[in-house]
């Protein structure tokens, strides 16, 4: 068997063994040792199963998942989640659509401590839902609303998107995550035009809430406002230089922890919990990355990526179009497979072909985490979608997928904006650490 055929095979048996339900680090995992062992033999199989495990787990910025992934379950276990949707809903709740506004604000916000977005649904949707529902809300707009807030966590950093990224193409962590924060802002603006667009239309699906005065919004912010400080001082912690991801990752985990103990918010059990939690998440993150890393070579040896290359070239067209394809590729994707997934399987091989295109890596990144977004709120798994409708149970599958159609065409709105103009993702990163 030829190395192209070798390698076609092995993505066949791939996505096979994804359709069986197999964990996606064990198919990886099981799919290139295989196929290394089917190309290079079992003593070279079994050498690469040794080392890139062991360069996988003993990767010190892997550190930052943990730590993040830590963060947001102690804020969230401590109620930090809903003094956030409360500042959120304070100043902008007395507008039509208010409530949906604020769940993506508090969502948006949340995505700085959680950097996930199933969590950021499940968090935000067990607060906002019912709120939304109390008000008379229609059930598309506040749901949709929840589903399509939560990818926010995939892209505001710290995102477990970008730190996949990063190690699987050796790209610093800190540029992705500057590079995440002005798309994140786009997203949540485009976001917060769909809902007033939605109430203008139709004013009953999100009607007003009530006004709050002046001194109540401060005194509400101020509630909110040591949380608020953890993830300035995290993220503008990075910009400024003070200190790296990880440091800024162990710092912000720390300093919530601290937040809670102080004001008598977070009980043994909750903090059991957010462990057990956290050593979960992380666990499975780092077996995804151990299965990625014996992966990799095994596509190398097919010479998949530059056969890719080679034939994206002949069709003739262009970057630009080049880049279409691929993105339409990702979309498709999306439809069957969940974000991390997606992400670890396809970056080895789209990369190589991205960046001979001219393309830059860490803007690149900013486009693939978005487009995996969509993915997470499109049929038929759209797992936020999910999500979303196991904590309104009563909401059927249908009315959430509808809820959450004008918020894809947001998405598509601010992922073309990005492609026309690559500055909105690479100024902050340029302008802290050069091109």
């Amino acid at each position: 068997m030829t190395p192209i055929a070798a390698g076609l095979t092995g993505i066949a048996c791939l996505f096979v063994l994804l359709i069986l339900r197999t964990p996606v680090a064990f198919a990886m995992l099981i799919v290139g040792f295989c196929g290394y062992w089917g190309l290079e033999g079992l003593k070279g199989a079994g050498g690469v199963l040794l080392t890139e495990s062991y360069s996988a787990v003993s990767n010190y910025n892997l550190i930052v998942v943990p730590m993040f992934v830590l963060l947001g379950n102690i804020s969230s276990a401590a109620g930090f989640s809903r003094g956030l949707y409360d500042a959120a809903f304070a100043w902008v709740g007395r507008f039509r659509g208010g409530l949906a506004s604020a769940s993506v604000l508090g969502c948006a916000v949340f995505a700085a401590v959680s950097g996930s977005s199933v969590a950021t649904a499940v968090t935000l949707g067990k607060v906002a839902l019912p709120e939304m529902k109390r008000l008379g809300y229609a059930p598309s707009l506040s749901t949709g609303s929840i589903a399509a807030g939560g990818t926010l966590g995939f892209l505001i950093p710290p995102s477990t998107g970008f730190v996949l990224y990063a190690i699987l193409t050796e790209e610093s962590i800190g540029r992705l995550f500057m590079a995440g924060i002005l798309p994140g802002l786009l997203l949540t603006l485009l976001f917060m035009a769909a809902i007033w667009i939605i109430a203008l239309r139709n004013p009953e699906a999100g009607p007003r809430g009530e006004a709050v005065s002046l001194s109540d919004r401060f005194r509400i912010l101020g509630q909110a406002a040591p949380l608020l400080m953890v993830i300035f001082l995290s993220i503008g912690g990075i910009y400024a230089g003070i200190f790296t991801p990880v440091e800024a990752s162990g710092i912000g985990a720390a300093l919530v922890l601290l937040l809670a103990l102080i004001q008598r918010r977070l009980s043994f059990a909750d903090f059991k919990k957010a462990v057990l939690g956290t050593l979960s998440t992380s666990a499975m993150l780092y077996a995804i990355v151990i299965g990625a890393n014996v992966l990799n070579p095994f596509f190398a040896v097919t010479h998949i990526p530059e056969t890719l290359g080679q034939e994206l070239g002949s069709l003739g067209l262009g970057a630009y179009g080049t880049l279409f394809v691929i993105i339409l590729a990702y979309i498709l994707l999306g439809m069957f497979m969940d974000g991390l997934s997606m992400l670890v399987i396809t970056i080895p091989i789209v990369f190589p072909v991205v960046t001979g295109l001219g393309f830059d890596p860490v803007w690149f990144g900013v486009v693939a985490v978005i487009v995996i977004e969509m993915g997470m709120i499109t049929p038929p798994v759209g797992l936020n979608v999910f999500v979303v409708r196991g904590v309104a149970s009563d909401v059927p599958l249908t009315t959430i997928f509808r809820g959450v159609t004008p918020f894809l065409l947001a998405m598509i709105a601010g992922l073309l904006l990005i492609i026309a103009i690559p500055d909105i993702a690479l100024l902050l990163p340029n302008t802290m650490f050069g091109k």
